[in-house]
């Protein structure tokens, strides 16, 4: 099977705002580990590795790497090959270029931990009859040898009704490849539409509203007018007699 080959520099990582140089000098700094071997600092091109990298699988691409190693006794370099994965990678937030790349050293016989997108497909018949469809996972931890891992993962949900859920063991894989997952974490679910809560309206006026006619004013309203002092009996009620 043919990779994408990137070439990688080693570097020396002792010094102290060597990986800022190397930046300013137009490459990214990197680590390449794995497979029992002790850490090595490199350099790269960021187009170069952006060009190689699947479209679909991103980070998951096997790479070719072809690490060069600058001088030596004689004053030649030497080269070596690598198959290799995108383990980890930092991007600079504002300008979203590469700031740091981790490269982890594969065996094509041996399997790889990576995730791989989950995509929900068809219309659920439960969404149809008022519920919401609720997806769990957007990334699925699987098990494969490098040559073998997915693009994608692809679950059908047509057949989910109100309360019903997909779950791991649902999945279906390839040759070679496993879900990472315990067997009945649920991957997606339609879900009953929430009640929406209903709060009363308390039974006081609104403020500046004008009563029904010949309704009486709420006690308290605003705008009520307060009895005036000295406001004559209802009546039929006796008069107050004048003190001679």
């Amino acid at each position: 099977m043919e990779f994408s080959k990137v070439n990688v520099d080693v570097r020396s990582a002792a010094k102290k705002g060597a990986a800022r140089k190397v930046r300013s000098g137009g490459a990214v700094p990197g680590v390449l580990y794995g497979r029992k071997r002790e850490p090595l600092a490199v350099t790269f091109n960021e187009k170069e590795l952006l060009k190689s990298l699947d479209k679909e699988k991103r980070r998951n691409t096997v790479l070719k790497l072809t690490v060069r190693t600058q001088g030596g006794k004689d004053g030649k370099g030497t080269t070596e090959e690598v198959t290799a994965m995108v383990r980890d990678a930092q991007i600079n937030p504002l300008s979203r270029r590469l700031v740091h790349v981790d490269f982890l050293a594969v065996d094509l016989d041996a399997e790889v931990h990576v995730t791989v997108p989950l995509v929900l497909t068809g219309k659920a018949v439960g969404v149809t009859n008022g519920g919401n469809l609720h997806q769990s996972m957007h990334m699925i931890p699987v098990a494969a040898k490098p040559a073998l891992i997915p693009t994608k993962l692809e679950v059908d949900v047509s057949a989910l009704d109100i309360g019903d859920a997909l779950h791991a063991s649902d999945l279906k894989l390839g040759e070679g490849v496993r879900v990472v997952l315990d067997a009945k974490e649920a991957i997606a679910s339609v879900v009953a539409p929430k009640a929406e809560k209903v709060e009363e309206v308390a039974a006081a006026p609104v403020e500046g509203a004008v009563p029904a006619e010949g309704a009486a004013p709420a006690a308290g309203a605003a705008g009520a007018a307060p009895a005036a002092a000295g406001a004559a009996p209802a009546a039929g009620g006796k008069k107050e007699e004048k003190k001679k």
